[in-house]
């Protein structure tokens, strides 16, 4: 039930690696976290706490590395350059692999999450491409990554970042996204912070985004076991 592919990405002059698990049901594109690759989400038992729901054919679950993300920690290249790959990671994802996804699955539209750094990119992508994306399920976000990128700010970053780009979004763009469904979902434990939840959620609110801001708690740590428990429960209640 488990499938990969790789290829060379030329808006990124990187490979890319995405690994499906599954056969039937809403597709499902799991971001990883700042450094991780498309294998994060199994290792890290994700994937396992969403096998009865894969096993019963109602998702069918993807994922991709972070290229962006391992960039990132690694420092690679000028600020500059770090920001400019978010932009071709995300352009990445919704010319490259959402017509790989569509090419192996007939449902649509696909359910984009991801924790932390891929809570990120799951609310760029459904917010900058509304019309390849259903919902986003963003767990224990953090939304304002520059100070982990460093450099000043370009106009590519704008187009990534969802806090900078989602103020002035008007037209089409903006009447599909309302159409569309965003969770924001944190604990308030160890190395969490709501308060980047709350931020998005008053942004989408004001242009009219339905979102929903869950606050799990003090015994909700930004780490894996939460979001064992989170995105099973999501889902449910997102798929058929």
């Amino acid at each position: 039930m488990k499938v990969t592919e790789r290829w060379h990405s030329d808006r990124m002059d990187r490979d890319i690696t995405l690994v499906r698990w599954g056969h039937y049901g809403t597709p499902v594109l799991l971001l990883p976290t700042a450094g991780g690759d498309a294998e994060e989400v199994e290792r890290n038992q994700l994937v396992g706490h969403l096998w009865p729901m894969v096993e019963a054919g109602r998702v069918k679950v993807y994922s991709c590395d972070s290229a962006a993300g391992q960039a990132m920690m690694r420092r690679e290249g000028s600020t500059d350059h770090r920001r400019w790959l978010f932009d071709a990671y995300q352009r990445a994802v919704a010319e490259e692999v959402v017509p790989a996804i569509h090419a192996d699955s007939s449902a649509s539209p696909v359910v984009v999450a991801g924790a932390s750094i891929g809570a990120f990119n799951s609310l760029a992508l459904l917010c900058r491409f509304p019309h390849l994306f259903g919902a986003a399920v963003c767990m224990s976000g953090t939304y304002s990554i520059e100070r982990f990128i460093g450099g000043g700010f370009t106009d590519d970053f704008y187009y990534a970042s969802p806090l900078h780009f989602l103020p002035g979004l008007e037209g089409p763009q903006l009447d599909t996204l309302r159409s569309r469904f965003v969770v924001l979902a944190t604990g308030s434990g160890r190395w969490e912070d709501p308060g980047g939840a709350w931020e998005v959620a008053g942004v989408l609110g004001d242009k009219r985004v339905p979102n929903r801001v869950d606050d799990w708690g003090p015994s909700y740590d930004h780490d894996w076991p939460t979001w064992w428990e989170m995105l099973p429960l999501y889902l449910d209640d997102l798929v058929p």
